[in-house]
């Protein structure tokens, strides 16, 4: 079994309780994060769906996850929707064109992405050159005894929900090309939301 595979497993296993998990954002950092979107969307690791309801009628979003359970219950928040469509789909290998979307939208995403650089860089290639990318990510603290402390705990959270919990994403992100335009700190030390560009 790969390593994509072991994820997706934990992530259909706690998708029925996932919502309980998913309670550290807020409805208002939500509403913060998807107003920055527009026109064509993509929202990877779209989840259950909490995200969907606050998106403006005029985007045309596509929500993809690699879980089926997750999508099951992202499929009961589109329903009556009519601008989201959602699709079963590996952020590493997106079956997607270039320069395809004018917004990216990913929110807790790359905590449990096998490769997250390779993941980071699929968005980059189908974000239009002028478009915008926006994520709400949690990553590892830079304060010496707390990020000590979830680099000891992150080997157990990994193997019980999938999730890293010491990701460095804004390297990450830096390594995978894009331009970070603004790193917000959000409710939390290790909170952050990030607009970017594709960069060149």
């Amino acid at each position: 079994m790969t390593r994509a595979e072991v994820i997706r497993k934990r992530y259909n296993r706690t998708a029925a309780f996932y919502d309980y998990m998913d309670t550290m954002i807020k409805e208002s950092t939500r509403k913060k994060v998807i107003e920055n979107a527009y026109g064509k969307v993509l929202e990877a690791g779209v989840g259950t769906g909490k995200n969907l309801r606050y998106y403006s009628p005029d985007c045309d979003v596509t929500g993809i996850d690699f879980s089926p359970g997750m999508l099951k219950k992202a499929e009961k928040r589109a329903a009556g929707l009519k601008n989201v469509s959602l699709r079963e789909m590996d952020v590493q290998d997106l079956d997607f064109p270039d320069n395809y979307f004018d917004t990216v939208v990913a929110t807790c995403v790359f905590c449990s992405v096998p490769d997250p650089v390779k993941g980071l860089r699929e968005l980059r290639r189908v974000c239009k050159p002028d478009g915008k990318l926006i994520f709400l990510e949690h990553i590892r603290s830079s304060r010496k005894l707390a990020g000590l402390v979830m680099d000891m705990c992150n080997p157990l959270v990994v193997r019980l929900i999938g999730a890293n919990i010491n990701r460095r994403t804004l390297e990450n992100m830096e390594t995978a090309g894009l331009n970070l335009r603004r790193v917000d700190t959000v409710g939390m030390e290790i909170l952050k939301l990030v607009i970017a560009e594709p960069g060149k």
